[in-house]
């Protein structure tokens, strides 16, 4: 069955890890799951993290504010881990904004640059957004001139495409979680224990009930096609869908996120609504 015809309880009864809502649960309530996945994925030790609470992050209020899937921090890196199910021809330039904004956030007043900690930016796809057939595309900056070069921003972006890393890449270990990724199939340990948790959290109410209410949202602001009309059209019907969302107590990030429009026109509406 496709998948655009399944109901919202449909859905959910299939959900797999695969799903950022679903990916976003079991990472922030797992956090050793997720610390492993980052080892798995990068080949290094994290000897100690943090999960940021932090999940929407804002540089200012006429700036556009990003939802991290996974912010992970310690002492001297930040990894971002996004699930990225469909190709919105859009993931270099997200990599790029995802990063100076995560750069802001851990940069504080007064402190010098070279404060700022090892950056990982990374995203798990289900297509080859660059359509080279490699499972793994992964970016520094190099010198034009001299590709021995490297700028040494300590940044780095990675592509991981989950259906050619679950049969190409060498790493026994990786590959088996990917192909739990893409199939739900389980294979070792690591991957038992990932189903163990899609599984929780599948019949958890309350998440289902947030899942439910993000989708609804989503359907909700962009039916009637928001794509259809032109530029002055399209954004006075987004706003118009603002205001109902906000008098039904949707949060303003979350707005901001499905629907497009900047954090501070959200929040001018909010007052008006209020007035």
């Amino acid at each position: 069955m496709n998948e655009k015809t399944l109901s919202l309880e449909e859905k959910w009864e299939n959900i797999t890890l695969a799903n950022n809502f679903i990916f976003y649960k079991v990472m922030h309530t797992h956090p050793e799951a997720c610390k492993h996945l980052l080892e798995l994925l990068l080949h290094i030790k994290i000897e100690n993290m943090e999960m940021s609470n932090e999940e929407t992050l804002i540089i200012d209020h006429d700036s556009k504010a990003i939802r991290l899937d996974v912010y992970v921090k310690n002492s001297n890196h930040v990894y971002d881990v996004e699930v990225q199910v469909v190709n919105t021809h859009d993931l270099p330039e997200r990599a790029r904004y995802y990063q100076s904004v995560m750069d802001v956030d851990m940069l504080k007043p007064g402190q010098t640059y070279d404060k700022l900690k090892d950056s990982y930016v990374i995203f798990i796809c289900m297509e080859d957004i660059f359509g080279l057939g490699l499972p793994l595309y992964s970016f520094k900056y190099l010198c034009k001139e001299d590709k021995n070069i490297e700028l040494g921003d300590r940044t780095s972006k990675l592509f991981f495409i989950a259906p050619l890393c679950a049969k190409m890449i060498k790493d026994e270990k990786a590959k088996t979680f990917f192909d739990f990724f893409i199939s739900n199939k389980t294979g070792d340990d690591y991957t038992s224990n990932l189903h163990k948790y899609v599984e929780d959290a599948r019949h958890n109410t309350q998440w289902r009930k947030q899942y439910m209410t993000v989708e609804m949202m989503q359907n909700y602001a962009f039916r009637d096609g928001m794509e259809k009309g032109v530029i002055e059209g399209a954004n006075r019907k987004a706003e118009e869908d603002a205001v109902n969302l906000l008098k039904k107590g949707i949060s303003e990030s979350i707005i901001t996120e499905c629907i497009g429009l900047p954090l501070e026109k959200v929040r001018e509406l909010k007052k008006e609504i209020n007035k």
